[in-house]
């Protein structure tokens, strides 16, 4: 996909970093699934299928990219982790609809949507930004060295009592324990979405949006 952007997100990398996270961590995230003990073989088959896809539908829109990616893994995966993320896949592919690229601005929506964090109205479109959401871009724009002043107007969203509690704590519980504040936020942002279901998911998500965020900052700073 060529574009004149020069924040472009090229898919296939930060998916492909995430894979890469997952692969390194793939016992530890084994050990940490007290069921079936494969919770990480889970993790980098997902990823490892929609890098697959991201390749195989590279210069295709991002919505074409991330549904391919969503149908390619349920067909491919039957575990329940797996349809999580399909579901994300499918919910992201529904919101950048029409966009011909994605660029740093929209890492965050993508990291939550991913994740099934962000608020949708019907029909799969962002309705606006939670307080994670909001804490998301601000630490995207300090991970990317961003120094835009661009502001933007979104409608709010009513947030959970609960949901804001249990993030709450899972970024306290983060800091305490000597994990850096990304590793908190992400760990918070997980805690309070669909894959929050379980400590082992809420563990990989909080991988998978670090890696996301990561990869976009490193691809930021190789274009400087």
């Amino acid at each position: 996909m060529s574009t004149s952007s020069d924040n472009y997100i090229d898919l296939t990398k930060i998916f492909g970093s995430v894979a890469q996270t997952m692969s390194q961590n793939q016992l530890a995230l084994n050990e940490a699934d007290s069921y079936n003990h494969d919770h990480g073989d889970n993790m980098v088959q997902i990823f490892d299928v929609i890098t697959q896809a991201m390749k195989a539908k590279d210069g295709a829109s991002p919505a074409d990219q991330l549904e391919y990616a969503s149908e390619l893994l349920r067909n491919k995966s039957v575990s329940g982790s797996a349809k999580i993320y399909s579901e994300g896949l499918s919910d992201a592919a529904k919101e950048f609809a029409g966009k011909s690229s994605l660029s740093e601005d929209n890492i965050s929506q993508l990291v939550g949507l991913l994740l099934g964090a962000a608020p949708t109205a019907a029909g799969g479109t962002s309705t606006g930004s939670d307080l994670l959401g909001s804490l998301l871009g601000g630490l995207t724009s300090s991970v990317a060295d961003q120094n835009s002043s661009q502001s933007r107007q979104e409608d709010q969203e009513a947030i959970d009592v609960g949901d804001l509690v249990n993030a709450g704590m899972a970024f306290f519980q983060t800091k305490q324990s000597g994990g850096s504040t990304l590793n908190a936020l992400m760990s918070a942002l997980a805690s309070s979405s669909r894959v929050g279901s379980q400590d082992y998911r809420t563990q990989s998500g909080a991988l998978v949006a670090s890696a996301l965020i990561n990869a976009v900052g490193q691809l930021a700073k190789s274009k400087k």
